[in-house]
């Protein structure tokens, strides 16, 4: 589930107050109000949150626009002390990376030498041809789309 946008919390929490205050201020009428006030905040914030971050940019965070095909590439003999902020440096001068996830030992807690880095469609060529087979941190990088993880059977 994604967390709410700042803009959206504090639109959220204006209606708070302002239901507060008009509580105070007519009693007679708070259950009425207090309902009205609620119902139409759990609709209103989002929209007034979503509204706002939208205008500023219509890529969200990931710099691509909305219709922008993804893929996800992945990156194995990394180094074990490469973190994501390297490696998400590295893919950046060969086009938008969306996200760079490291994958680390469920028990030890440590980097397992592979990860998944996402970018926009257009950009996975160029960046595999001009990082696959090349040395990052004294080790050769293997670079290539990422393959689809079958459905587990329980």
């Amino acid at each position: 589930m994604k967390s709410p946008q700042l803009i959206t919390v504090i639109i959220a929490a204006a209606f708070a107050v302002i239901a507060y205050v008009l509580t105070i201020a007519l009693s007679p009428v708070t259950p009425v109000l207090i309902a009205a006030i609620a119902f139409v905040s759990a609709f209103v914030a989002p929209l007034i949150g979503g509204a706002t971050s939208s205008s500023t940019s219509s890529t969200g965070n990931t710099g691509l626009p909305a219709n922008e095909d993804v893929k996800t590439l992945y990156v194995g003999n990394l180094p074990y002390r490469a973190n994501e902020t390297t490696v998400r440096e590295l893919f950046a001068d060969y086009g938008t990376v969306l996200s760079v996830r490291l994958m680390k030992d469920k028990h030890t807690g440590k980097r397992r030498g592979f990860g998944f880095v996402e970018m926009a469609t257009k950009d996975l060529d160029v960046a595999i041809s001009a990082l696959n087979d090349t040395e990052f941190q004294q080790r050769t990088l293997k670079v290539r789309e990422a393959k689809e993880r079958p459905e587990r059977s329980e």
